[in-house]
């Protein structure tokens, strides 16, 4: 995994892909998405990491696709790992990575910077932050699965105004329209977002992904949700870490989670 224009960092448990190509607003290459790709699959398959985060810089998460690299990119430019090209590879490693996604976003998301948003878990974004997904006006159409997400998050007549009006949308709009966990103040956006990620892999690393797995099953009837939920949980209930967890609560400790995996 290099690519000077991603970086890649551990940190404990939490997993770093940041855009570093501030010259270009962090538009993405093939060979930038070839490099998260990688980082998305490694961290899915290392049990240590338990989160991972995509951010860029202040002033700008990315512009999106860089548009010169992709008119000189063609299909020829598939991965001999399946035969996918970089961007599809991205695209599926989105939904099938296990592990919590978080985004914290500062300044300009702009197409896929805006749909790869729609697969995460956590979104954190500064009041600064704007998100424009301008399809339509490049002769182009909705990607990365946002022509269903957007409409079922927000209702179809507001996500038209994104896919098919290509409107440029505030931090205040997207957190209102429910793409967006929390908005911070600038200065305070990296600390806060980090606040809670070492929140979230503090906890218990299978409840956490087994909570992530329920709420992305696809829609069924609820009873149906309900006997597999329960199913769910009263396996959870001979787990070691619901075992740790309860010893800690009679013990009046704090559970320790570190040894999970």
């Amino acid at each position: 995994m290099t690519d000077n224009h991603i970086l890649v960092s551990d940190t404990g448990a939490i997993r770093t892909i940041t855009f570093n190509r501030p010259n270009k607003m962090n538009a993405l290459t093939f060979a930038m998405y070839a490099t998260i790709a990688d980082a998305m699959v490694g961290a899915d398959k290392d049990p240590k990491i338990r989160a991972i985060v995509f951010r860029g810089h202040e002033g700008c998460f990315s512009a999106g696709n860089d548009m010169v690299d992709f008119q000189q990119s063609t299909n020829g430019l598939g991965d001999p790992r399946g035969g996918l090209t970089p961007v599809q590879r991205f695209l599926i490693a989105l939904i099938d990575t296990k592990t919590p996604l978080i985004a914290i976003v500062d300044g300009l998301a702009v197409g896929v910077a805006v749909t790869m948003l729609l697969h995460c878990d956590f979104v954190y974004c500064s009041k600064h932050a704007t998100f424009q997904t301008p399809f339509t006006s490049l002769g182009l159409c909705p990607e990365a699965g946002s022509s269903q997400i957007m409409p079922a998050i927000m209702g179809r007549q507001q996500a038209s105004e994104l896919l098919m009006l290509s409107k440029k949308l505030t931090a205040k709009d997207a957190f209102r329209l429910g793409f967006v966990t929390r908005i911070f103040k600038r200065k305070k956006l990296y600390a806060k977002a980090d606040e809670n990620v070492q929140t979230l892999v503090a906890l218990p690393p299978s409840a956490v992904r087994l909570s992530k797995s329920l709420m992305l099953r696809p829609a069924e009837d609820i009873r149906d949700r309900m006997e597999y939920e329960s199913t769910q949980f009263s396996a959870r209930l001979s787990s070691e870490e619901f075992t740790e967890a309860a010893a800690a609560f009679l013990s009046r400790r704090k559970p320790d989670f570190s040894k999970f995996e």
